[in-house]
């Protein structure tokens, strides 16, 4: 029967398993990647993390955000982010820390209020400095590593610690991976970078779950079969749902990205690339590696408990 988007046969067998070694190589073509540009090339942080101005205002009426994103960005003011806040009429404008003191940050203020014309009311007008900046840098990696240590810790608690660990490595290669792209594209790094981080780890570790899942059902059911041929039947199994749910969530963040406007680029951007790459990690990545981790197999092929007669 159909179903979703794809189908696929319930015969298939593609041996992803036998394939580990290449998709290793590949993991570790990125990872060694990511090392590098990191070092080479850094990253593109946006106003969150170094610092600049932030302007709310109000407009006497709804605003053409083209026509004013096009007036401010002619200042060469440096990086800026033009976005709606609250009604039609509201903007929040961010600008790029400017070369000197507090009065060359007055001065870049002064420039934008110039251009936006008549009848603004500006309400609120405040500078982050480059100090609050590395403070929110560094809060966003606690949050990173706390939020993937939750991860592990669930996992852990529903399988075993073995496979938390399997899981855990699969999503330290989204998060590092898809950091190395933005280091890569020279895509602006900031607060909603984060957020999509956060979206990934939690995107991914749902499919991975999903497929652990599989692999205990079958232990129970193939006591005898070998741990490679078992994780390629779960897999397979799960593939469709797999293809299905990360084909529906690229189309829709493909559709945010190309209409969302460049408000939500880096965001969407991010997403694109999580999608891909959190479905790799689960077949191609904590899969293979659950192989390696000596599971105790003994724990998943009990049989179940007899039910006590007269009960259904």
């Amino acid at each position: 029967m159909f179903r979703g988007i794809v189908w696929i046969p319930p015969d298939t067998h593609i041996p992803f398993i036998r394939l580990r070694m290449v998709f290793f190589a590949i993991s570790g073509f990125l990872m060694v990647a990511t090392a590098v540009l990191l070092v080479a090339r850094g990253l593109n942080y946006g106003i969150d993390f170094t610092g600049g101005v932030m302007i709310e205002a109000r407009f006497p009426g709804p605003v053409d955000m083209a026509a004013t994103r096009a007036k401010v960005d002619a200042l060469n003011l440096g990086g800026s982010e033009i976005q709606s806040f609250g009604g039609p009429n509201e903007v929040l404008i961010r600008l790029g820390r400017q070369e000197g003191d507090e009065k060359a940050q007055g001065r870049a203020v002064e420039k934008v209020k110039s251009v936006l014309g008549e009848g603004v009311e500006y309400r609120r007008v405040e500078a982050v400095g480059p100090k609050v900046g590395a403070e929110l840098l560094r809060e966003s990696i606690v949050a990173v590593i706390v939020s993937l240590g939750g991860i592990m810790v669930y996992l852990w608690l529903r399988f075993e610690w073995k496979w938390g660990a399997a899981g855990i490595i699969a999503l330290f290669h989204d998060v590092i991976s898809t950091i190395g792209v933005f280091s890569l594209s020279g895509l602006e790094f900031n607060l909603s970078t984060v957020a999509a981080l956060l979206t990934i780890a939690g995107y991914s570790i749902n499919d991975t779950v999903v497929i652990f899942d599989r692999v205990r059902e079958n232990l129970r059911k193939f006591k005898t079969m070998p741990l490679p041929e078992l994780f390629d039947r779960s897999i397979n199994e799960t593939l469709s749902r797999t293809i299905n749910t990360s084909g529906t969530v690229f189309l829709t963040v493909v559709a945010l990205s190309a209409f969302g406007g460049p408000v939500i680029r880096d965001f969407s951007f991010a997403l694109l690339w999580g999608v891909v790459v959190g479905s790799y990690s689960t077949i191609c990545v904590a899969l293979p590696l659950l192989l390696y981790m000596n599971i105790d197999r003994g724990a998943h092929d009990r049989p179940a408990p007899e039910a006590a007669p007269g009960t259904s």
